[in-house]
C-alpha cells in the first residue's frame, strides 16, 4: 500500500478543506476531520504564539479518541505553515509543529526545505503549495511528500495553469502525492482530479460558506450570492495574482475596473498583517455553484454522494 493509499483509506473521500486566511479555524478543522476529510488552517490565523498553541492543543485533543460509540482512531488534520522570511514567528511556529505533530504540514510562500526533516522525524508528511512548474521542481527537490497544485480557478492567491496541464507536467518529474485546487466545489470535481492522476482534491471556497468557518456573515452571504462574473483577478491588492469578490473590492473603496496591477494599493506584504485580506474577500471560480450556507458535515455528505455518482459513471 502506498502512502497515498494509506491516507485515502482513513478518509471518507480524498479531499482537503483548504487553509484559508481569516476563514479556517479549529471549528472547521475539527468538523472536517470528523466528517472524514482533512481539515487545515493557516498558522497566521492565530494572532499570537499562545493562540496557535491553544488551537493546536484543542485540535489534537478533539481529533483523537471520540466519545462512546464513535470511531476512536486519530483523525487527520493539517497545519499550513508560512515559511517565507517575512514570517517573524516562524521559529515559534516550527517549535509548536514539533510539539503537537500535525499529521500533515502544508508549506506556503517559500521553500519547504527547512521544515521537511523536522516533520519527517515525528512521522508527519510535508506538502508544498506551488503555483508553477519551476516552484514545483524546487519543492520536489527539497524532499516533500506531496505538492498542492494551485491551479487556475483557485480562490485567493491563485495560479495560471489549468489542472489538465499542471498535473501531467508535474508527473514528468514527481511521483509523490498531488493535491489539485481550483473550482473544487463538488464531488464531481474531486472525481475528475483523481481521474486526471491526482491523489486528492483541495476545496476552499465551498467551506467559506459553512457554519464552522470564521468568515463574517456578510462574507458567507456574498459567496452564496456570487456568480463567476463577480470575481476580479488582480495583483493590485496584494502584489500577487489573486481572485477576489468584486462587491468586496468595491465596498473597500476601490474601483474593480480600474485597479493598477502590481501596485498593491498601499497594502503591506507581511503575511499576518495583510490588510487587503481583511477588507477584500476572496473566492474561486466555482463560487457560482454555492447556493447556501451548510455545516461541514452536510457539505461532505454532498461531496461524497456526488463523488460516488461520478465514479460510477466513469
Amino acid at each position: 500500500m502506498t502512502t497515498s493509499d494509506a491516507l485515502r483509506a482513513q478518509l471518507r473521500l480524498p479531499l482537503f478543506a483548504a487553509p484559508m486566511f481569516l476563514v479556517s479555524g479549529p471549528d472547521l478543522v475539527i468538523a472536517a476531520a470528523r466528517a472524514g476529510i482533512i481539515g487545515s488552517f493557516p498558522t497566521p490565523n492565530c494572532r499570537t504564539t499562545a493562540d496557535m498553541e491553544a488551537w493546536m492543543a484543542r485540535i489534537t485533543e478533539e481529533t483523537a479518541g471520540f466519545g462512546s460509540g464513535e470511531d476512536h482512531s486519530t483523525k487527520l488534520w493539517s497545519a499550513n505553515l508560512i515559511v517565507h522570511r517575512t514570517n517573524a514567528r516562524l521559529a515559534e511556529d516550527v517549535a509548536l509543529v514539533k510539539k503537537y505533530r500535525p499529521p500533515i504540514v502544508i508549506t506556503a510562500l517559500g521553500s519547504p526545505r527547512a521544515i521537511v526533516d523536522d516533520v519527517h522525524d515525528y512521522g508527519g508528511l510535508v506538502f508544498a503549495d506551488v503555483n508553477g512548474i519551476a516552484h514545483a521542481r524546487k519543492a520536489a527537490a527539497a524532499g516533500v511528500d506531496g505538492l498542492v497544485l494551485v491551479c487556475a480557478g483557485a480562490g485567493g492567491h491563485t495560479g495560471r495553469i489549468a489542472p489538465f496541464a499542471f498535473v501531467p507536467e508535474v508527473r514528468k518529474f514527481f511521483d509523490g502525492m498531488l493535491i489539485v485546487s481550483g473550482a473544487m466545489t463538488d464531488g464531481r470535481a474531486v472525481a475528475a482530479a483523481r481521474a486526471l492522476g491526482a491523489d486528492f482534491g483541495y476545496a476552499g471556497t465551498r467551506f467559506i460558506a459553512c457554519a464552522e468557518s470564521m468568515a463574517p456573515e456578510a462574507y458567507r452571504q456574498m459567496v452564496v450570492d456570487a456568480e463567476i462574473d463577480d470575481l476580479v483577478l488582480t495583483s493590485a491588492l496584494t502584489g500577487a495574482l489573486a481572485s477576489m469578490l468584486r462587491p468586496s473590492v468595491r465596498e473597500a473603496g476601490f474601483d474593480p475596473d480600474a485597479l493598477v496591477e502590481g501596485s498593491t494599493a498601499g497594502y503591506t506584504h507581511k503575511t499576518s498583517e495583510n490588510r487587503a485580506w481583511k477588507s477584500v474577500w476572496s473566492a474561486g471560480q466555482g463560487v457560482g455553484s454555492i447556493n447556501s450556507v451548510k455545516t461541514v458535515a452536510e457539505i461532505v455528505d454532498d461531496f461524497a454522494r456526488e463523488y460516488e455518482a461520478a465514479l460510477a459513471a466513469l
